[in-house]
């Protein structure tokens, strides 16, 4: 089986806690796109993980794990953070495998993503980690790959800081890139894990252009990342939270009005720890975008969806989600393209009882409070799909499947 993993929001769904709860099933578990820009955090055992570009399965001591092609490395950020996994006991070594397509982030790109970030009209709102150039030295094919590091002309391309940095971690590079396409062949008979980076509302191509990651955060980018043809692709899992969050600028039609609604966005922030894993920057916080979210599986063929953040709304006498917009008087159910129409968005909200009541202990669905259910049973019946997973709070354990993705 192959698995696909993506978030079906702006990010920051929780996808690394979903990787990690599913990889239990998986041998091998492949990220497949962006680079140290996203944050997955993880929680076992009370201790908590923050993974940036090491994908989620390297918790389990048996599971090797693989860097894709369509992602972006940051050789010096990454060997700081398999320090952090050797540090807290994690054995990491002759487990972690790059991709030989994936491209380099060369010292310099931090600076210059700032600055381009900086010198725009409407500046993106970046993590200024040197993404956006990699991906545009890539798109320009003037990018450097791991495959290209013991290829002496186009070493020769690189002088001064450039290339002292590049030596210093070359030999460790070497020692760890793999033939992707030849590696999931080999294994395509076992159960392969896809994690992707960001969400669907920040793909290049079908997210909210032109504030969006640079890389392929949609589920197709499972295909192009990772060497295998689309046909190979077996269910895709979309992780979304019980109500939306954004980091950076761009549109959020349904975010939280700071003078009416501040109280309530400061709850939700709080409660839900919205703040970036990479950033540290508090997270816009907004009701549940319905429209997104079905606009999200259409685009990426979604099978599943993962509900997570449930228990943010134990306490609510009634929530609300936005079930279409209000944009120049007419309500609109598909989801725009056009930035000026989506700034003009105002949220068709729907209401919903609360449940009043703790869901921690929560490990089936039956158990979950019938307001609860009731919630879960309308996002089905608007997306036209299951949600196939609940998390109700950080911990591996609180999690419950109602339907295996593992099986066919």
């Amino acid at each position: 089986m192959k698995v696909v993993v993506i978030g079906a929001q702006w990010g920051d769904e929780g996808k690394g806690k979903i990787v990690d709860y599913l990889a239990e099933d998986a041998k091998y578990v492949v990220r497949y796109a962006g680079g140290p820009n996203a944050g997955h955090t993880i929680v076992v055992d009370g201790k908590q993980f923050a993974l940036h570009q090491v994908p989620s399965g390297i918790l389990y001591p048996n599971k090797s794990v693989f860097l894709g092609a369509g992602m972006v490395i940051d050789p010096e950020a990454l060997f700081n953070e398999l320090q952090m996994l050797k540090d807290n006991g994690i054995d990491w070594e002759g487990r972690v495998f790059i991709s030989d397509r994936a491209h380099i982030i060369l010292p310099g790109y931090r600076q210059m993503d700032k600055d381009r970030d900086a010198a725009r009209k409407r500046p993106i709102g970046t993590t200024g980690r040197g993404i956006g150039i990699a991906y545009s030295e890539k798109a320009h094919r003037d990018g450097l790959r791991l495959a290209d590091l013991d290829w002496p002309e186009k070493m020769a391309e690189f002088d001064g800081e450039n290339l002292a940095y590049l030596n210093k971690y070359k030999d460790k590079l070497i020692e760890m890139r793999v033939d992707l396409t030849s590696k999931m062949y080999e294994y395509r008979n076992d159960n392969i894990l896809f994690e992707g980076a960001q969400g669907a509302m920040l793909d290049i191509d079908s997210g909210t252009y032109p504030y969006v990651s640079s890389g392929a955060s949609c589920s197709a980018g499972a295909a192009t990342g990772c060497g295998i043809g689309p046909k190979n692709i077996d269910k895709i899992l979309g992780v979304f939270k019980a109500y939306q969050t954004r980091v950076g600028n761009g549109p959020m039609p349904t975010e939280f009005n700071n003078e009416s609604e501040g109280e309530l966005c400061e709850y939700v922030r709080k409660t839900g720890r919205e703040y970036g894993v990479t950033t540290g920057r508090a997270r816009r916080c907004g009701y549940l975008d319905l429209v997104a979210l079905r606009y999200a599986c259409i685009t990426n063929s979604i099978d599943s969806l993962v509900l997570t953040h449930l228990d943010i709304y134990d306490t609510f006498d009634e929530i609300e989600a936005c079930v279409a917009y209000e944009i120049d008087g007419k309500t609109v159910v598909d989801f725009p393209a056009s930035v000026p129409a989506m700034e003009k968005a105002k949220p068709v909200l729907k209401k919903f009882k609360g449940w009043k009541k703790s869901l921690k202990e929560c490990r089936s669905y039956e158990e979950l409070p019938k307001a609860a259910r009731d919630y879960v049973e309308f996002i089905e019946d608007y997306t036209k799909t299951e949600v196939g997973i609940i998390s109700v709070g950080y911990e591996r354990d609180e999690t419950f499947i109602r339907n295996n993705p593992w099986s066919k």
